[in-house]
């Protein structure tokens, strides 16, 4: 394909990794469809929205016609209905794929990977996973491949560290760490006092697919990729770089304290989503760094931002920061303009520890 008559369909443009796909595609030069079952349909700073549903295959064939690459960043929200929804909405994309002889890129996770694998995490490092999450994850990948070794198509897989960024909304930063929308006066840390956790920054890791797009006709047919993204060490990274920028815009410093992981089996009886939340708790209990050096070599760097530069970045797009630093400002002018600030971000009015 040459760069100036590329086209692709993002389903799940509506959420963090697939939204920020499809603006740096856009931005790349791409024609962008992205399908999402409340879009509004019509043209909206530069990507073409088309109302559909990823389990309708006929929706999703026609959203693809023409294609050169369809991006499956979709997955069933708060990890409810994994089970019944995540591979017969894989396979809509691969049929669609297999007619337009496409390329499927499907971001990667760490659930793939069970106990005991060697670190750092290869690209090859054997896939036994000990949960149903991983198991479906390790079955995604499968029907990847043979679609691949098929003929009909091609496949590109990036793995990350748990997601982060200004529009990820469905992470775990902004909905165990923090609050969106509100400024942030705690952090409740999942992880188990130092044990190290990787992170994986939305523009980052989009930034990364699109440079491989670009170079998709020297990959493999079925390729796989690990980032090394953000490795906090012994998980107190992370938490330091909040600290940091909240109290640089003037919100004081946060305090740590540990994720309640004790109360998710007494309420998990009445929260899917919670039940599902129990099952990964592994990994943040287990350091699991993945080894980029394929990804260099194709590459030669990998997209990095500073880490600070990304929690900042993350926190205003998620309404819990001032718009910009101000570590000398007054509590009362930080109540005033955090309002402001809030406002514009389109964020609930609440003041700080409300």
């Amino acid at each position: 394909m040459t760069k100036k008559d590329r086209t692709a369909l993002v389903l799940g443009a509506g959420g963090g990794i697939g939204g920020e796909l499809a603006r740096q595609l856009r931005d790349r030069g791409w024609s962008v469809r992205a399908m999402n079952r409340s879009a509004r349909p019509g043209r909206r700073e530069g990507i073409d929205w088309i109302a559909g549903d990823a389990l309708d295959r006929s929706a999703v064939a026609a959203a693809a016609r023409g294609c050169d690459v369809i991006a499956h960043a979709i997955n069933p929200p708060g990890y409810r209905r994994w089970s019944q929804l995540v591979l017969p909405m894989l396979d809509s994309s691969l049929a669609a794929a297999g007619a337009e002889g496409a390329i499927v890129v499907l971001p990667g996770t760490i659930y793939n990977y069970g106990p005991g694998v060697a670190l750092p995490v290869t690209e090859e490092a054997p896939q036994h996973p000990a949960g149903s999450k991983g198991a479906i994850r390790v079955e995604m990948e499968a029907r990847l491949r043979a679609f691949a070794e098929s003929g009909r198509g091609r496949a590109l897989v990036v793995r990350a560290g748990d997601y982060f960024g200004p529009r990820a909304g469905g992470s775990w930063f902004s909905q165990a760490m923090i609050r969106p929308g509100r400024p942030v006066r705690n952090l409740r840390y999942p992880g188990r006092p130092g044990t190290g956790h990787q992170w994986g920054y939305l523009p980052d890791v989009a930034r990364t697919m699109v440079e491989l797009l670009d170079r998709a006709d020297a990959l493999e047919p079925f390729a796989r990729f690990h980032m090394a993204g953000h490795w906090d060490p012994d998980g107190t990274a992370m938490t330091a770089a909040i600290r940091r920028i909240v109290a640089r815009h003037g919100g004081g410093e946060p305090r740590v304290q540990a994720f309640p992981w004790w109360l998710l089996p007494l309420l998990a009886p009445f929260n899917e989503s919670l039940r599902e939340m129990r099952e990964v708790r592994r990994f943040w209990q287990e350091p699991l760094p993945f080894d980029n050096a394929r990804l260099l070599g194709v590459l030669g760097a990998e997209p990095h931002t500073p880490l600070d530069e990304a929690v900042e970045t993350t926190l205003v797009g998620l309404g819990c920061l001032l718009s910009r630093p101000d570590s000398a400002c007054p509590a009362s002018s930080y109540r005033s303009r955090w309002r402001h600030a809030a406002r514009a971000a389109g964020s609930p009015d609440r003041r700080p520890g409300g």
